[in-house]
């Protein structure tokens, strides 16, 4: 068995690359948002043309990126989330909740400290880590039958 595994919500830490690191070995790719802040800020104005109010900046950004982000929930098998510490990721509540709708197996990460926030997310995944190595786990386990030592 194989998987594909899109890696969504916050792009401040290096929690992606302890996931993709601890994942050597298993039959599994990765896809993720474009994780550049200001090329994500900045894609849509880069390419279909400077706007003067934000707004309109944002929302040219957030479609662009759109079509990245709906390519790779849809043919993810497994969607990992994750809510950091620092900023509030409401595009990734958004992530979570489509690719809910979507029926694909859903991994929230966060800290205990949004364990209330995110209870309606939580509520719908089938798996709520921590931490990156426990993401690690998961997948290992579902490749091999290989609980952690």
């Amino acid at each position: 068995m194989a998987l594909k595994v899109y890696l969504s919500g916050e792009i401040h830490t290096d929690w992606r690359e302890q996931i993709v690191e601890g994942a050597q070995g298993l039959d599994v790719s990765f896809n993720s948002p474009v994780t550049d802040h200001a090329a994500s800020d900045d894609c849509g104005v880069a390419i279909l043309g400077a706007e003067d109010n934000k707004y309109w900046h944002d929302h040219k950004g957030a479609m662009v990126n759109a079509i990245r982000t709906r390519k790779g929930i849809a043919d993810a098998d497994v969607v990992v989330v994750r809510f950091g510490e620092k900023y509030k990721q409401w595009n990734a509540a958004f992530d979570a909740g489509y690719a809910s709708a979507l029926g694909k197996s859903l991994i929230i990460l966060h800290g205990p400290d949004h364990a209330h926030a995110l209870k309606e997310v939580d509520a719908a995944a089938l798996a709520v880590a921590e931490d990156p190595k426990q993401v690690v786990d998961i997948l290992r386990y579902v490749l091999t039958s290989t609980l952690p030592s």
